[in-house]
């Protein structure tokens, strides 16, 4: 039997995808140490034990992989039903966190509705509703080969009415991966090249106006451009992230022996998790969580293009989205952590400590095994016939 030949008896004997399971079930775990190590003291400081956000980590780790396991069961044809409602759903959580009395303040942002037990933040499920609705849309307009411009500028404006509220909370990182992700997903639907360039100019002077406008976005964009020289004011995060990459040399200090997580870098188990990575398993440990993340975001536009070839335009459209969701969002994460992009509050997802963002990184990569899973079944009963 041949190298193909196994990989594909392989793939063929497993219900779902191996190289898509085997990632992301990687990243949840290395999430989950690495939580655990870098919350512990913040733990023991705020709530008397030491593994207080562990547990809370665990159980919505279980919740996540649970909802990711649903998923895999609910058939395409479920999310092509509902993309609509889902869309309008998106809008509504958006709207409501803008309500006085409903909206739960955090550092200066309002993007949380709070049910008691949990803590729901509609950007992050906006993610999943908007990729399932932009997979819909282009089906109906038959993809962007041959669409003219107002079937182009229809999403936009839905996109550009999204991120209206999402600026009102204020979410500037979420609004760059939606809108990233999505411009992703419908290039790769075939739009012509010369509907972008006009909107990535316009894109540029918005961007540049909105950092005029609020000056707190201008002054991060000059303290990114040498955090050293506010190393104890607007740069001091950034700053103790890249000491965290220096301590961490080659092979790191050692599991639980981060020096930067005692309380000298902010957020060290949510946003600035890969620092704490990089300082205690070193460059070997922080290219090897790069490699998998790279692992998953090919696998996913693989996906994708099978669907596409195997005349599944919804499943393509929805597994391009969300792959692109994952992908963007960890490279902004990844390079925030690494300096060469201004800091932003984002999740590394499938790693970082938060329920919302876990739950649905673990339910877009379910949407994924389950075209994944569909596409197969329909090549397996192609062969029969």
């Amino acid at each position: 039997m041949t190298g193909n030949a196994r990989v594909k008896s392989v793939r063929e004997g497993f219900p779902l995808d191996p190289v898509m399971c085997t990632t992301a079930l990687l990243l949840l775990l290395v999430g989950l140490v690495m939580v655990a190590s870098a919350s512990i003291e913040m733990s023991a400081r705020n709530y008397g034990n030491p593994f207080h956000l562990l547990f809370k980590h665990a159980v919505y780790l279980g919740i996540s992989v649970s909802a990711g396991a649903l998923v895999i069961g609910l058939p395409m044809k479920f999310w092509q039903k509902v993309d609509v409602p889902l869309l309008l759903l998106g809008f509504a959580l958006l709207a409501l966190v803008l309500i006085p009395g409903v909206g739960r303040e955090v550092n200066g942002s309002v993007r949380w509705i709070s049910l008691g037990f949990f803590t729901i933040q509609g950007s992050e499920f906006l993610k999943l509703f908007i990729v399932v609705y932009i997979a819909g849309y282009l089906v109906r307009v038959g993809g962007m080969e041959q669409a003219d411009l107002r079937s182009f500028v229809k999403p936009l404006a839905i996109l550009l009415g999204l991120i209206f509220l999402l600026m009102g909370q204020p979410d500037f990182g979420a609004s760059v991966v939606i809108m990233t992700s999505i411009l992703g997903v419908i290039f790769l639907a075939g739009a012509p090249i010369r509907y972008f360039m006009p909107l990535l100019v316009g894109c540029i002077g918005a961007g540049g106006l909105l950092a005029v406008l609020q000056p707190y976005r201008l002054a991060r964009l000059t303290v990114f451009t040498d955090p050293w020289e506010y190393q104890y004011e607007g740069g001091y995060q950034l700053t103790q992230a890249l000491i965290a990459f220096g301590r961490g040399d080659l092979f790191g200090l050692g599991l639980g022996n981060s020096i930067q997580k005692l309380f000298f870098l902010p957020e060290a188990h949510t946003d600035f998790l890969f620092s704490i990575l990089a300082e205690e398993l070193g460059l070997v440990g922080a290219t090897l969580v790069i490699s998998l993340f790279c692992m998953l975001i090919l696998r996913a536009l693989w996906i994708g293009k099978t669907a596409q070839e195997g005349g599944k335009p919804f499943h393509a459209y929805a597994a391009y989205g969300a792959g692109l969701m994952l992908g963007v969002q960890a490279c902004i994460n990844l390079g925030v952590n690494l300096g060469v992009l201004p800091t932003k509050g984002l999740t590394l997802p499938l790693m970082s400590y938060g329920g919302n963002s876990l739950i649905v990184s673990c339910v877009l990569v379910g949407i994924l095994l389950r075209v994944e899973y569909e596409c197969r079944n329909e090549q397996r009963r192609s062969r029969a016939r």
